[in-house]
Formats: structure tokens, C-alpha cells, sequence
């Protein structure tokens, strides 16, 4: 059976040109999941200017210009096999709406597209998509602008150091996540750790530079076994397993690129290693990479 039975996609309809819709559809196909797209619509200040009664008319035909548009995307959704329902409405509060129709529809997966936003912006205000990987109860599918509609290559970043019972349980739903979405649409499951070396080098007391403590290099191995098995646990292929060195949003930026990922699936809720969350790794990440974000 499907991991996936109930899809929820959530979009801007302003966004007429969004991949969002493609990757949601090409996976209800692939899972045969039922898939409910809602178009939230931030109120229009403007409209406010206008006179009551002309107020009402202009939101509704506004609404229902989005109503037209929506549902002619789903006729051709529902010409591929797929059971579609759609829904558009305003939202005061874009968060909690989106979170609201979660709690309601309880859905297997929540899909959005990744909104790009500044890094001045993210330094003042927490982001829209951030607020929904603190707080969504359910696996969060964030498009990003390229890769295959129907997902060719997965990668799960995990974290290998293994301490805590509860890293050990999210490696794990980390894995059957991506396992699943793979086995659904034919893709290359990949497993890989970013292994951050930045607390492995000690400054030399002579001053003649950093070199590589004998400790540090016994931990990095300590950590390549604990990955291979892990990987070895799941059955993952020799070529598919990685282990590479860096920063974790560096080396997955850069593995995503050179190995041409197509999503990568990722823990929201970790504290490990340099005491960094993995949700703040994962936040950061969408800005990054070119791929869809997968976080459970």
C-alpha cells in the first residue's frame, strides 16, 4: 500500500506558472492518492477603498476568476486518471489557514512551493515556509523551481552520530519516507551524511597552522561505520551511500547540484553534533538547493 492516500497542495494562484501543481499531480498518479488543492488569496488592501456593496462585488469576481482558472487545471489533472478537489478562498492569516486546513482535511502530505524570500527578510520575519516546518504535524513537500515532476533521484540526509534514541527513531522515519516516495516513482534512493569537520581541527600551539587531530580522525571513522550501517540496515546500494565531508547546507547544496537530485528528505527536529538543529539545516537548506524539499 501507498504511504501517501490523502495529498493536500497549497498555492498562490497568482502563481499561475507554478511547478507546484506538476509535482503534486505526477505524484497522486504515481501513488494513487486523492489530491484537494486549495488557492489561498491574501486579502487585497485596495479593495478596502471601494464602497461596500462594490467591495463585495469585486472579491467575489476576483474569487471566482481563481475559481475558473483552478478548475480548469483540474479538468486535466482528472483527464490523467487522478481524483482531484479544489477550493479557493481568502486567508487573513496565510499561516494558521494553512495549518487549519491540515488539522481539518488530515491529509498524508502537505506540498507547497518553496517561497523564496530574502536574507534580509529572513532576518526580520520567520518565514512562511519556516512557521511550517516548526509547526505542521505532517510531512512538509516543498517544490523547489527545477527537477523532474515525478522524482528520479532521492536522497536521504541523515545524521549518522547516532547518540540519542530519538535521532536513531528520526533517521529512520527519514529513511522510510524517502524509501517510499522512491519505490512509488521508480527513483534512485540515495543515503547521505554531511559530516561537518569544522570542530576537527585544532590550532597548532607552535602557531604552524591547523592540523587533524588523531582524535578527530578516530571520530570521523567512528561516524563512516555508524553510516555504512545504517545503510547497510536499509539495504542501500554501495554507490548510493555517501558520505562526504562539510558544512551539512554546503555539502548537500553541492551533492544536490553535481548529482542532479531531484528531492532531498530531510529531519525538521534533531539537535546533534555542533548542538545545531537539523530544522534550522533544513530551513536553510530551501534557499540552497535547486531540488524539492522533502522534511518529515
Amino acid at each position: 500500500m501507498s504511504q501517501y492516500q490523502r495529498l493536500l497542495l497549497i498555492i498562490n494562484p497568482a502563481l499561475r506558472h507554478s511547478p507546484a501543481i506538476h509535482h503534486a499531480a505526477a505524484l497522486a498518479k504515481a501513488s494513487g492518492a486523492t489530491l484537494h488543492i486549495v488557492a489561498l488569496i491574501k486579502s487585497l488592501d485596495i479593495l478596502s477603498l471601494l464602497e461596500e456593496g462594490v467591495r463585495e462585488t469585486a472579491r467575489e469576481g476576483y474569487l471566482q476568476d481563481h475559481r475558473d482558472w483552478l478548475q480548469s487545471q483540474a479538468k486535466n489533472i482528472r483527464g490523467r486518471g487522478i481524483e482531484v478537489t479544489t477550493e479557493v478562498a481568502w486567508a487573513d492569516d496565510l499561516q494558521q489557514d494553512i495549518l487549519d486546513h491540515v488539522t481539518e482535511m488530515q491529509p498524508d502530505l502537505l506540498i507547497k512551493e518553496v517561497q523564496h524570500e530574502s536574507a534580509l527578510k529572513r532576518a526580520l520575519f520567520t518565514p512562511q515556509d519556516w512557521h511550517l516546518l516548526r509547526h505542521c504535524p505532517i510531512p512538509v513537500y516543498l517544490v523547489g523551481a527545477s527537477g523532474h515532476a515525478l522524482p528520479r533521484k532521492v536522497v536521504a540526509a541523515v545524521d549518522a552520530s547516532d547518540t540519542e534514541p530519538s535521532d536513531s527513531e528520526l533517521n529512520d522515519r527519514i529513511i522510510q519516507q524517502a524509501s517510499g516516495l522512491a519505490l512509488q516513482c521508480d527513483a534512485e534512493l540515495h543515503l547521505l551524511y554531511a559530516c561537518d569537520t569544522s570542530t576537527d581541527y585544532l590550532g597548532d600551539m607552535g602557531g604552524g597552522g591547523l592540523t587533524l587531530s588523531e582524535l578527530a580522525r578516530q571520530q570521523r571513522k567512528t561516524l563512516e561505520r555508524s553510516f555504512l550501517k545504517l545503510a547497510g540496515r536499509y539495504g542501500v546500494p554501495s554507490d548510493r551511500r555517501h558520505f562526504v565531508l562539510g558544512h551539512p547546507v554546503s555539502a548537500l547544496s553541492e551533492f544536490a547540484f553535481e548529482q542532479h537530485v531531484d528531492v532531498i528528505v530531510m529531519g525538521r527536529v534533531q539537535s546533534h553534533g555542533l548542538n545545531k538543529l537539523v530544522g534550522s539545516t533544513t530551513e536553510h537548506i530551501l534557499y540552497q538547493v535547486p531540488c524539492s524539499v522533502l522534511a518529515v
